[in-house]
């Protein structure tokens, strides 16, 4: 019989039986196990590494029912700040009485429920800015949007405020933990001695200020719990229409933000254009924004723009069907 005739029989040889199947060298083995636990030290180590903030996750987290959440800035809505429990604490000091027209240095502290202190590297800067103000006084006609500077002390903001009404003003504390990475709120209150006065405004979609038209388009009925979208334009009075000297304030060419009337809470609402080297019409610039209110009511949105280098606050006042 031939030597091919034997080597083609139908039994395989005992070399052809073990290949595929056969074992890892040790030599192989222990490099697998090597480069397993070389990239496992290297992932721990990664998420041991200093962040720059002394705070964590849990530092932001509370249990049980009425707990304020996290906000995704991608579904802009009103945040019921004042009803629930926020994982941060805002107390104000005035140095001085607060009084109508007069300026006033105030100094804010920012804590965790723990009362750990919230310091400029424990947040992230959202819109040009770590910590956003947003001031309100009890009639909803004086609004200011105020970006205190960090104190001596860890947790300690420094501002500073020109009150134009009497009245008990609430402040709203706009900010995103770099621990969360997703936007945060909290609240509180400072009085300004004198008698409110009772204002009542009627629903407006137009307005004029400096020169300039201002209108905000809103569907035909505002309805409570729907994503509503909100158009905002602006364009020169008279009939020779003259460019809009637009500018971006705080990393957007235009900011709404809405108040309810009992101040409940806000929404804090930022234009889908967000391309700054791409700057809307100049003569009749149009942005889009859109907005869910959760509660019936009337509202106001003032609007924040630049011109010219100058911020200019714009109020419309919308009712809210349920």
């Amino acid at each position: 019989m031939s030597e091919s005739h034997q080597l083609g029989g139908g039994v395989p040889s005992p070399r052809k039986a073990d290949e595929g199947v056969r074992p890892p060298l040790p030599t192989q083995r222990n490099q697998i196990i090597l480069i397993t636990a070389v990239a496992l030290a290297l992932y721990v180590g990664v998420r041991l590494l200093p962040t720059g903030s002394n705070l964590n996750h849990m530092d932001f987290r509370m249990e049980g029912k009425g707990v304020l959440e996290f906000c995704d800035p991608a579904n802009p809505q009103f945040i019921p700040v004042v009803a629930v429990r926020s994982p941060v604490v805002v107390t104000l000091t005035a140095d001085g009485a607060p009084a109508v027209g007069s300026p006033v240095n105030f100094t804010l502290k920012l804590a965790t429920a723990s009362g750990k202190p919230v310091a400029p590297t424990d947040l992230l800067v959202a819109h040009t800015r770590k910590l956003h103000l947003l001031i309100v006084d009890p009639t909803l006609n004086d609004y200011q949007h105020v970006h205190p500077e960090p104190g001596r002390r860890d947790g300690e903001w420094k501002f500073t405020l020109t009150p134009g009404r009497p009245g008990t003003y609430r402040v709203f504390a706009d900010f995103t933990p770099a621990a969360t990475q997703r936007g945060l709120y909290a609240s509180a209150d400072f009085t300004v001695p004198g008698s409110v006065a009772t204002v009542t405004r009627e629903p407006n979609t137009t307005a004029q200020l400096g020169g300039f038209n201002f209108e905000l388009v809103t569907p035909p009925v505002l309805q409570a719990g729907k994503v509503a979208d909100l158009k905002f334009r602006i364009e020169s009075q008279g009939r020779d229409k003259v460019p809009v000297p637009l500018q971006p304030v705080m990393g957007a060419f235009a900011h709404l933000v809405a108040f309810d009337e009992a101040r409940s809470g806000f929404a804090h609402l930022h234009p889908a254009e967000t391309d700054l080297s791409k700057p809307p019409d100049a003569l009749r610039p149009e942005l889009n924004f859109k907005v869910t209110i959760p509660a019936p009511g009337r509202y106001v949105i003032w609007a924040q723009v630049n011109l010219a280098g100058s911020e200019a606050f714009v109020p419309f006042w919308v009712d809210v069907a349920p």
